[in-house]
């Protein structure tokens, strides 16, 4: 564990330490650590759900750094289809030698006003703790949103937005969650559900499956290089999509919230319902899905018969009445749901596996908002992998696994006009700390 460079600066400063930790970071930009030494996530009580606050947004886990004394003056800002994901960094408010901790919040994308509201505010805090002489807090983005909001963005905030690469981001943030953070990475199996990895530096090569509103499949080869390998457009997004239509939920939570309760079996076709039993032959169990959505025609018909049968169909208007009356009656919404968020899941386990399968990657990471440590997503992304590679390759989850690019883009700051832009990639690692040069 050690340091990672970032340009430096904080949202709560004590004032007999803020005139020399500002002093020294406008004078030397770029050689202030983030320093991750005994850096540990702050656990809560998961059996509270986490619902949006008043302003729009939803917090997630914090990680306390206790060793980190210098100023941070940037926010970072990972902006998707669906979902923006804010990284920033405060102090603890009781003392000075607490250190501090980085915040991890989200916002939807379509109430990005409530999330540049946020920003504002964390805005208006820097500058009075720690004064006029320490200038504007800079803001970093990306994601798809860090273009195509960018000049909403400017103009909201009042300042330059710096926009660094999504791909970057993504991969720079899941390498400092590996190697620096403990109890963040885990594997899943019924038996011990969250088993934890040790924070390691030995983590090339891998795959990252990034699962957002679409799915990225990136090769990450070694620090810096890596490739977009594949992907699917049947992400989060699909998933969202389909189900505002087909239940009546209105977030992506409830969603989720519905397939906890939801049972497939009502819906999708099962080995079982074949075969009456296992198919063992083949290792399939009677509980496999042998097609996603694969009773509803049946089902379906069945209904139209039955009111067929009862003169229900006598009219062209009754018809589609009591089509629609016996569709809601045959399916429920947690049935809908969970059926859908294992074709979704087990799509993207099954493609992961042959991307890993072809370039000889034994270690998988998902990431991604879609994830959302949901123990049914995990499951059947972890039994993906484990099945199809007959136990010879890992599937990695992380608790923060939807603030890889934020984070990404969180350690990637550069002050403005200071030297060749990226160079930092050049800079040695050097042990027993980490860190990115910042010139």
């Amino acid at each position: 564990m050690g340091s990672v460079t970032a340009e430096s600066a904080t949202n709560r400063r004590p004032a007999e330490r803020k005139g020399s930790a500002i002093d020294h970071t406008i004078l030397s930009p770029g050689t202030v650590s983030i320093n991750v030494q005994g850096a540990f996530i702050v656990d809560v009580d998961s059996s509270q759900p986490s619902t949006p606050s008043d302003d729009g947004a939803q917090h997630d886990t914090d990680i306390r750094l206790p060793n980190h004394r210098a100023v941070v003056s940037h926010v970072a800002l990972d902006i998707g289809g669906s979902l923006a994901k804010l990284v920033y960094f405060s102090e603890e408010p009781e003392s000075k030698n607490l250190g501090g901790r980085l915040n991890f919040l989200k916002f939807e994308t379509d109430q990005i006003d409530q999330c540049l509201g946020f920003v504002k505010k964390l805005q208006s805090e820097y500058r009075i703790q720690n004064g006029s002489k320490s200038g504007n807090m800079s803001i970093m983005a990306t994601g798809g949103g860090a273009y195509k909001l960018y000049d909403e963005m400017k103009k909201a905030l009042g300042v330059e937005v710096l926009r660094e690469d999504e791909m970057d981001c993504l991969i720079m943030g899941l390498d400092f969650f590996i190697s620096e953070i403990p109890r963040e990475v885990f594997t899943y199996n019924d038996l011990d559900p969250m088993h934890f990895e040790e924070a390691r530096a030995d983590i090339y090569p891998y795959l990252l499956v990034n699962i957002g509103s679409g799915v990225s499949m990136i090769k990450v080869s070694d620090r810096r290089k890596f490739e977009r390998i594949g992907g699917t457009s049947l992400g989060g997004g699909t998933l969202w999509g389909l189900l505002s239509l087909l239940t009546g939920a209105r977030t992506f939570d409830d969603m989720l919230r519905l397939a906890e309760n939801g049972d497939n079996g009502a819906v999708d076709m099962l080995v079982g319902d074949i075969y009456g039993t296992d198919y063992g032959k083949i290792g399939l169990k009677s509980t496999t899905i042998a097609s996603s959505f694969g009773k509803v025609f049946k089902m379906k018909r069945q209904g139209e018969n039955q009111a067929e049968d009862s003169g229900g169909l006598s009219q062209e208007s009754r018809e589609d009445d009591n089509d629609a009356s016996a569709s809601r009656l045959a399916f429920k919404p947690e049935d809908i749901s969970r059926s859908l968020l294992y074709a979704v899941s087990n799509n993207i386990g099954q493609i992961a596996y042959l991307q890993s399968e072809k370039h000889h990657l034994e270690h998988i990471y998902f990431g991604g908002s879609f994830i959302r440590g949901h123990r049914q997503t995990i499951q059947t992304l972890s039994y993906a992998i484990d099945f199809w590679s007959k136990g010879t390759k890992k599937a990695y989850f992380l608790r923060h696994e939807g603030y890889l690019g934020s984070v990404g883009a969180f350690l990637k700051r550069q002050p403005k006009n200071w030297g060749r832009r990226n160079s930092f990639e050049e800079y040695p690692v050097v042990k027993p700390t980490i860190q990115h040069r910042e010139d």
